[in-house]
């Protein structure tokens, strides 16, 4: 099997990555919005199985 490198390997693409990774984790902790309960998301996650599993 081919090796496959992440598309942030180079240098300026990591630099980039990180940047764009920690405003999304600034924006999330510093959001306001309700949180979603962990029961919602579970049957959130459960219904995207279902949909994706062979019949």
């Amino acid at each position: 099997m081919i090796p496959v490198e992440p598309n942030f390997a180079a240098p300026a693409n990591a630099a980039s990555y990180d940047a764009w990774f920690r405003a999304k984790v600034e924006k999330a902790m510093t959001s306001i919005e309700p949180g979603i309960p962990h029961d919602n998301v579970m049957a959130m996650v459960q219904e995207t199985i279902e949909q994706h599993r062979p019949r």
